[in-house]
């Protein structure tokens, strides 16, 4: 007859465990990192305004006269002016408002301006150009794009957009949670 070998129980050691509990917290810190989100929620006063002050690269979004958030900002690769033109480089300046948002956008979320008005529709057409466009407020250069044209995203320094504004994409994910559709938009010399 044959002996049945008795099984003795595995004892681990302190050493194995705490390896295991290891490999255990970065699981569920790489699980939770998985779970951010490039969209924010925002549940403090309306943003009844964003005003663009371009001689000094700053936007702010205000509560009426109460300053929430402000912003360093990019501007377009030619930053003096009003645009005018598709293509000028120029940031536009007046009164316009927020009337569209672009969660697959390029530069990692964007906001859209209502550039052009029927002002600057009939600018352009009276010297026979296009106003151009795709005006919006977004975040930083796409990372695996080259830019249009040669050269690096911001070798213009700051100001290295086609006429957008520009801000990081920390900052731009709290700027589309915050301002909504039908905002106005003052845009300052």
């Amino acid at each position: 007859k044959k002996k049945k070998k008795k099984k003795r129980p595995k004892i681990t050691t302190s050493g194995q465990m705490r390896f295991f509990r290891l490999i255990l917290i970065i699981a569920l810190l790489g699980g939770l990192g998985a779970c951010s989100s490039k969209f924010k929620t925002y549940n403090g006063p309306e943003v009844t305004q964003v005003v663009v002050k371009k001689s000094t690269r700053r936007m702010y979004l205000l509560h009426n006269d109460k300053v929430l958030e402000s912003y360093d900002i990019g501007l377009g690769f030619q930053p003096e002016g009003h645009k005018q033109y598709e293509g000028d480089g120029k940031t536009p300046e007046g009164l316009y408002f927020i009337d569209r948002r672009n969660p697959n956008s390029n530069f990692h979320l964007s906001i859209g301006i209502s550039y052009p008005n029927p002002y600057d529709r009939a600018f352009a057409a009276s010297s026979g150009k296009s106003p151009g466009g795709d005006i919006f407020i977004h975040g930083g250069p796409p990372k695996d794009k080259k830019r249009r044209g040669g050269g690096s995203w911001t070798s213009n320094g700051r100001d290295w957009t086609w006429g957008c504004i520009a801000v990081s994409d920390r900052e731009i994910e709290d700027i589309y949670a915050m301002v909504r559709d039908g905002t106005p938009i003052t845009i300052q010399p």
